[in-house]
């Protein structure tokens, strides 16, 4: 691992929690990092009722490519949407259900246009279960009940910063990757963001905000 991606959190220049919420509102793309003894790792996320095709593209280029629509249960029950498995092994209990896509106006679903279709119809207020088929190319995520107070998680930080920009409470999110495919960390996500005028949060910060109130 290089030194660039070992660089303690704590020395990392973070930007403050409320120009995230700005870069929400008017739609940005920004980068949030977990604590270095969870995960470790940074997320693209913006807002679900505010991605188009050239966010999903940039999102894809720079990520694993698989995305996830982190959203509130209640938008998840009103759309019928299950989770995956009612036994969760998973190492950080993240909430993955099943997968959609449109019913109408995609063609395959993968396309970066298909897929912010996808999205843009998850968080519709009108959108009805029928609206959407399963299993599909994206992969809603349910959020703990109080956000990131309740889990300190990727999925939880991004319904919480939809809530505080006062948008629908579902976002975006994909896992940031170096270009020979190893997890992008520390350091290099400061640089990432930096290169691409993006702001870079830590959840810590968010639940201290949300603490805050």
């Amino acid at each position: 691992m290089s030194a660039s991606a070992t660089v303690d959190q704590a020395e990392l220049r973070l930007d403050a929690v409320e120009d995230a919420v700005r870069a929400f509102a008017r739609g940005r793309i920004v980068v949030v990092v977990d604590d270095a003894d969870r995960e470790n790792e940074g997320d693209l996320i913006c807002a679900a009722s505010t991605v188009t095709p050239a966010d999903i593209a940039f999102i894809v280029r720079y990520t694993t490519g698989i995305v996830c629509a982190p959203m509130a249960g209640d938008l998840l029950d009103r759309l019928e949407i299950p989770l995956m498995t009612s036994r969760n092994r998973d190492r950080m209990s993240t909430a993955f259900t099943i997968s959609v896509d449109a019913r109408d106006g995609i063609s395959t679903g993968v396309s970066a246009a298909d897929r912010a279709k996808t999205l843009r119809t998850l968080v519709d207020p009108g959108s009805r279960p029928d609206d959407l088929v399963q299993p599909g190319h994206i992969f809603p995520l349910r959020a703990a009940g109080n956000g990131v107070l309740d889990r300190p998680g990727h999925t939880e930080a991004a319904v919480d910063l939809a809530r505080l920009a006062d948008l629908p409470p579902a976002g975006v999110l994909a896992e940031l990757v170096n270009d020979d495919g190893t997890m992008m960390r520390g350091q290099q996500l400061r640089d990432f963001a930096d290169a691409h005028g993006l702001v870079l949060i830590s959840i810590e910060d968010l639940i201290a905000t949300r603490n805050r109130g």
